[in-house]
């Protein structure tokens, strides 16, 4: 049987200002994103989300961004290898704070937005990136863009990786993500967004706004938590991948052996 973990970004309500449906989500997904206070998120919103997400048995994960919670993370920052190590570490160690005192335990780290991106193509920030989750703690788990230069610097430094696909968003032919700043970069047809997350799972291709299919790694869905419509499309894309025959389960969970197989 295919496994898949169902991933979403999450407390990234900052202040008086609530965005996303958290709680909602939290029903469908097996891993949650922490913001953690550089993006978005508060000291406040962190401890309620680790709080939620333990209670719904979620595995825990920190979601780093750059210091840019006017523009959500999402402008380009040119920043040094250095820098990004630095707040990579910072951010881990407020979440882990929050995930220890609440008695539980991290399973991962997926850096956000821009950072993400960067991290995707540059070798030099996605080394960092990976060293700092080293440093933290060698046991946590990468989530990095399929194919990306965040994936191969995890597993360089010896970490456990996940390579992550998006179900709303479209590809390039080099197996990267269309920008956000272009008008074809979201699957805005629900079904549409399904059946190019089954079909990257079960057969690992996806077809690229260039017309060709890429081949593609997918250890982990994610599912973003800020749409209109998030939560229904977080119950719809569960029971799609459920009818299909795919295991939902958090992508740092043991695998079950039948007879002694994997």
């Amino acid at each position: 049987m295919k496994r898949v973990d169902l991933n979403c970004d999450m407390g990234e309500s900052f202040g008086a200002y609530t965005l996303g449906s958290d709680e909602e989500l939290m029903e469908y997904v097996t891993s949650v994103n922490i913001a953690c206070g550089f993006h978005a998120g508060d000291a406040a919103t962190m401890r309620r989300t680790v709080t939620r997400a333990l209670d719904k048995g979620a595995a825990l994960g920190a979601h780093p961004g750059l210091q840019d919670l006017a523009g959500f993370g999402r402008r380009r920052m040119d920043i040094t290898p250095q820098e990004a190590y630095d707040l990579v570490v910072y951010q881990i160690g407020a979440l882990w704070g929050f995930i220890r005192a609440e008695g539980g335990a991290m399973q991962h780290v997926k850096p956000h937005g821009e950072l993400y991106n960067m991290a995707a193509y540059q070798p030099k920030l996605a080394e960092a990136v990976a060293e700092a989750v080293y440093a933290v703690d060698p046991g946590l788990m990468l989530f990095g863009l399929a194919g990306s230069e965040l994936i191969a610097a995890g597993e360089r430094a010896g970490l456990r990786t996940a390579s992550e696909v998006f179900s709303d968003r479209t590809y390039q032919v080099d197996g990267s993500l269309t920008s956000r700043r272009l008008p074809d970069a979201l699957i805005t047809n629900d079904d549409e967004a399904v059946l190019q997350v089954i079909r990257m799972i079960d057969e690992g291709k996806v077809l690229s706004q260039q017309g060709i299919d890429v081949s593609i790694r997918a250890d982990t869905v994610c599912i973003h938590g800020d749409g209109e419509h998030a939560a229904a499309f977080a119950k719809k894309i569960h029971s799609a991948l459920q009818q299909s025959g795919i295991r939902l389960q958090a992508a740092g969970a043991a695998v079950p052996r039948v007879n002694g197989q994997a």
